[in-house]
């Protein structure tokens, strides 16, 4: 194979490799006006090399006119670089108004081809075998002027790219400069015969790569698919040296080990034949791969699609129903067959495989979602294989939607909580607002008759019970923390309580202090024995009963009273929630109220049914304080 023959042939492949490149960047381009660009450059070196070939076949004048459109290259490759380096969020006002001149670039170039034509910048020579080889004549000094200035505009804009950007896309500008580097050191053999230097272009023998290198440092970090593509051509040139270098020693040795008819035969010969075999290998294999995994496991058609299809469908579910139905028909389908798929605990799937039922039996465990099959001893290797690779794609479905139920529920509850601050805040504000008109209906009742006057006092002071409670609740708490004695306490509330004839007991010890909010540990027993109170008030045999004991950490108080049992509907933790009440005249926020001092001081508070009353209410409270074990004396909670 003479030199021009081999040159002729590397600037085919360089044309046929430009416009496939073209082709597949507007397909996967779209609206991507960096890559449509990139295919405008990857055309025009397909149509430059092409010139070369058209020149070598004789039609001189018509391959000289192509070459000398090489202008409209780097005008391209310019349009490329300002849209690469300005893509993103980040736009810069330089690159903004170089943008706003491409249209002008064009012209420009266009201009630059049509005066090298018409003032002849291009000629061939009889070189490279006494094959026509393009020079540039004294007139084509601007062309290539021109050409060069461009491109260090464009590589220009690439630097700027590089200084500004970061991340994969400063990892991309990174790589095209090392590819321009490659691709200069290649074309720069081209201007030799046109500067009287008598030397055959070798480098251009590898233009075809430049192009695949460039494209690949453009979209690496963009196409995965093209990460795939160049991890399958790496794998196939490093075989090819494998077979080259298996090819040199057989060609050694066969003769000395008496293969002596191998050792005639001409190596190129040998790698040639190595070569068609390794490319109908590569033919062959994904047939012969399906055939072989039809064999093996028949009836199993899976594929990217199939899997595709699955992991699509079921992160549609909404909840473990949804997937349960979602994951049973894919799989039911699938296997053309009915499959159950049920969560059981780690020790439900131990049961014994009866093989009559074919079920997927998904279960929780420390690891994380694992799934087990039951049933499937009698079936076919291909359902089997399928059932186990749906089973590992429903179990990392569990996990994903377990992740995101539990998400769910948290913002739920973000968001009933802030619903809560803003009713809070709402009624504080309306709490401050009624207090206004009832000062003013007080005042006005002054000189109304004695019984109206009366009659309007009682329903003031139940409105103004009723704002104080809601001013507590709808507030901040602010704990004053102290050494409370707990006996001397609830006996003052109990000396100054209205308890009209009910007899109230209080068995405390003297010892028993508490590290507390007097103030609001007063509020608490205030809050019972008027709910007790309002009770038992027209009940002949009342009985109020207080008492507490003190265990290693903790201090438990019961507060007792003989009035009716409390209703059914009311028991648990509806007895505690703001305005549930059957209680005459009450706010429905006394309860409420206790609750939440309790909670602000760490205690608990809960209704026992299992004493010798007929209701109970059971405080237990820390008898040291965390906030005075923290060394502070107040503490605010919301």
């Amino acid at each position: 194979m003479t030199l021009s023959l081999l040159f002729e042939v590397a600037m085919l492949v360089s044309s046929v490799c430009g416009f496939l490149v073209a082709a597949w960047l507007l397909w996967r381009a779209r609206k991507q006006g960096d890559l449509q660009a990139l295919a405008g450059f990857a055309i025009m070196m397909a149509i430059w090399c092409f010139g070369h070939v058209v020149l070598f076949q004789g039609y001189e004048r018509i391959g000289i006119y192509i070459i000398l459109a090489n202008p409209l290259m780097p005008t391209f490759f310019l349009h490329f670089a300002i849209r690469f380096v300005n893509s993103g969020a980040a736009k810069e006002v330089m690159l903004d108004r170089l943008l706003q001149a491409v249209p002008w670039f064009y012209v420009t170039s266009f201009a630059v081809v049509l005066q090298s034509w018409w003032m002849g910048a291009g000629d061939a020579i009889g070189t490279l075998d006494t094959r026509s080889f393009f020079i540039f004549t004294d007139a084509g000094t601007w062309n290539l002027a021109y050409t060069v200035l461009i491109g260090i505009l464009a590589h220009g804009v690439l630097l700027f790219g590089w200084y500004r950007h970061s991340g994969n896309k400063k990892r991309s500008i990174l790589a095209m400069f090392g590819v321009g580097a490659w691709g200069l050191l290649l074309a720069t053999s081209f201007v030799f015969p046109s500067f009287g230097i008598s030397w055959f272009p070798y480098p251009m023998l590898l233009l075809p790569t430049y192009l695949l290198l460039l494209v690949y440092a453009v979209v690496r970090y963009q196409i995965l698919s093209v990460n795939a593509f160049a991890n399958r051509a790496l794998l196939w040139v490093a075989m090819m040296l494998v077979i080259l270098c298996l090819i040199a020693v057989i060609s050694v040795v066969s003769g000395r080990v008496g293969l002596q008819a191998l050792a005639d035969v001409p190596s190129w010969q040998l790698w040639l034949y190595s070569l068609l075999m390794l490319v109908m290998s590569a033919l062959i294999y994904q047939p012969l791969n399906r055939l072989i995994s039809r064999v093996i496991y028949p009836g199993a058609v899976l594929n990217e699609t199939v899997l595709e299809v699955w992991s699509s469908q079921l992160k549609e579910a909404q909840d473990w129903t949804q997937l349960i139905g979602i994951g049973e028909r894919l799989l039911s389908s699938q296997v053309r067959q009915n499959v159950d798929i049920r969560f059981d605990s780690v020790d439900e799937t131990q049961q014994e495989d009866n093989g009559q039922t074919l079920a997927l039996s998904v279960f929780r465990s420390e690891s994380g979602w694992r799934f087990l099959l039951i049933g499937w001893n009698d079936a076919s290797p291909g359902m089997r294989l399928t059932a186990e690779v749906f089973g590992s794609l429903f179990s990392t479905s569990c996990g994903l939607l377990e992740r995101s139920l539990a998400l769910a529920v948290a913002e739920r509850k973000r968001l009933d909580e802030q619903h809560l601050v803003e009713l809070g805040s709402l009624s504080a504000a309306m709490a401050h607002e009624l207090r206004n008109p009832l000062n003013i209906i007080a005042m006005a009742a002054y000189d109304s008759p004695p019984e109206t006057r009366q009659h309007i006092q009682t329903q003031l002071k139940r409105a103004d019970r009723l704002v104080s409670d809601m001013l507590v609740y709808s507030g901040g708490l602010t704990l004053q923390i102290s050494t409370t004695p707990l006996r001397s306490l609830v006996k003052s509330i109990v000396a100054q309580a209205q308890l009209e004839g009910i007899s109230c007991e209080v068995n405390i010890p003297e010892s028993i202090a508490l590290e507390a909010d007097p103030q609001r540990l007063q509020q608490v027993f205030i809050n019972l024995i008027d709910n007790a109170v309002a009770f038992l008030r027209n009940q002949p045999d009342g009985k109020l009963c207080i008492e507490a004991t003190m265990n290693a950490d903790a201090v438990v108080i019961l507060v007792h009273n003989n009035g009716p049992e409390i209703d059914d509907s009311l028991q648990g933790e509806v007895l505690f929630q703001p305005f549930m009440t059957k209680r005459a005249g009450g706010s429905g926020l006394g309860l409420a109220i206790v609750r939440r001092i309790i909670d602000a001081h760490g205690g608990h508070i809960q209704h026992r049914a299992d004493t010798a009353w007929p209701v109970t209410f059971e405080l237990i409270l820390p008898q040291h304080s965390a906030y005075s074990r923290l060394g502070n004396t107040s503490h605010d909670t919301k």
